[in-house]
């Protein structure tokens, strides 16, 4: 079987899978995620043992440092991978809620239902733990899965997909309703992404060049987002203490990931006040400041800022500071700029608080608190595939809910339309 002929036969087995997860009890797939979790228990020692073989192909490829550690399934991760299966068993079940119910004059009532979207194909690198949150997303959800891992670990994403069958085979739920792609070619993520009559989503979870590439060239829908370029503005009436320890949490928290902040805006009433202060805390854990001619100004010795550094996402220690004349020019700068990820502001002027949460074009705006908070589970989702910067469908952390869709429903009582 050549690899089109492969991925339509998946296609076409999720497809029919997906009927099946649409009308699965609560109950039914809460036992399957329990018995997923049963399964990776038992089965640690394959997973180490699938997993030793792909770090060992890694380092012979010359995989950095960072990669290998994304790929290593340690004891600990094993044990996020199981606690995670528990967690979303326990969240609520979003599929078959019906809300808003009216009357309407001719006596029907007319609301909505909320149901899964079908076949969703996601699309990821090195990490194999990824494996195992979205397949329980999406079985929760009542979706089928086609899972795409990298190359790199295949290996671990086939021992993790065998405990996944085993899991739904126990609740009495088709296999198939997730599907790991066995093949390694390159060419099944371009028939993955241009199936529609099999895939109703696709969503892609890696790096830029990954997700340029499937927005370009999908015909399916594609929940995506591409950079996360955050930004904190310290307005003129910030407090000064909340405004340094969420600059500090926003950027050095953790460096690689898509809401850490990227470029700090200062309003120039509080540069003198704050800019010193922080520059000696971020330089004392090793962060490369990156300052415009006022900065510059105020802190001697680093670096100048280029036109290039306030629409790069670093992923690194590296932090850029500009100092802007006001609320105003702070806004333009994060909507022309930024990646529409997360964006925040400290102040303690409540009318500025809400023009920025009103006019920042952001999926995640806030107020008071560090951009590290976008993040599915810190909202209160439980977990999540991936971070939309999509306006349609769904927009931030996507949990269970940004995994469904709604349809109209009418209840009425033999009411006929005059």
């Amino acid at each position: 079987m050549n690899v089109e002929e492969y991925m339509k036969t998946l296609g076409q087995q999720a497809r029919l899978a997906s009927r099946r997860m649409a009308s699965a009890d609560t109950g039914v797939k809460n036992r399957a995620l329990e018995a997923m979790a049963k399964a990776l228990d038992a089965a640690r020692a394959e997973l180490a043992e699938a997993n030793a073989l792909d770090l060992q192909a890694g380092r012979e490829a010359g995989l950095d440092a960072a990669m290998l550690d994304r790929l290593e399934l340690t004891p600990a991760r094993i044990d996020t991978m199981i606690e995670g299966l528990h967690q979303v068993a326990t969240l609520p079940d979003p599929i078959g809620a019906m809300t808003d119910l009216n009357y309407r004059p001719s006596g029907i009532q007319v609301g909505k239902m909320r149901v899964p979207l079908g076949v969703i194909g996601i699309i990821f690198e090195s990490r194999p733990n990824v494996t195992v949150e979205a397949a329980s997303l999406c079985l929760k959800s009542g979706n089928a899965a086609i899972l795409r891992g990298g190359s790199e670990s295949v290996h671990s994403n086939q021992a993790i997909a065998r405990c996944i069958a085993q899991g739904l085979k126990a609740a009495g739920l088709p296999e198939a309703a997730v599907q790991v792609v066995e093949t390694k070619d390159r060419a099944a993520v371009g028939h993955l992404i241009t199936m529609p009559e099999y895939v109703d989503v696709i969503v892609p979870r890696g790096g830029k060049g990954l997700i340029e590439r499937i927005s370009a060239e999908a015909k399916v829908p594609v929940i995506k987002h591409l950079d996360g370029i955050c930004h904190v503005f310290i307005d003129q009436a910030a407090d000064k203490v909340k405004a340094i320890n969420i600059a500090l949490n926003a950027k050095t928290h953790r460096y690689g990931t898509c809401n850490t902040m990227e470029t700090l805006l200062v309003h120039q009433a509080m540069a003198a006040e704050v800019l010193p202060d922080l520059a000696e805390r971020y330089q004392s854990v090793g962060v490369e400041l990156r300052g415009c001619a006022r900065t510059l100004a105020l802190l001697p010795g680093i670096k100048a800022a280029e036109e290039v550094d306030w629409s790069t996402e670093y992923l690194a220690p590296v932090l850029a500071i500009k100092v802007v004349d006001h609320l105003a020019e702070a806004i333009e700068h994060i909507n022309h700029y930024g990646s529409h990820h997360t964006d925040a502001i400290v102040t303690e002027n409540y009318t500025d608080a809400r023009i920025f949460l009103r006019e920042v074009d952001s999926s995640s705006v806030m107020v008071n608190a560090s951009t590290r908070f976008a993040d599915g589970f810190e909202y209160g989702l439980g977990a999540e595939i991936g971070i939309s910067t999509d306006k349609i469908h769904a927009r931030g952390p996507v949990g269970l809910e940004g995994l469904t869709s709604q349809k109209y429903i009418v209840l009425g009582d033999g009411h006929l339309r005059r």
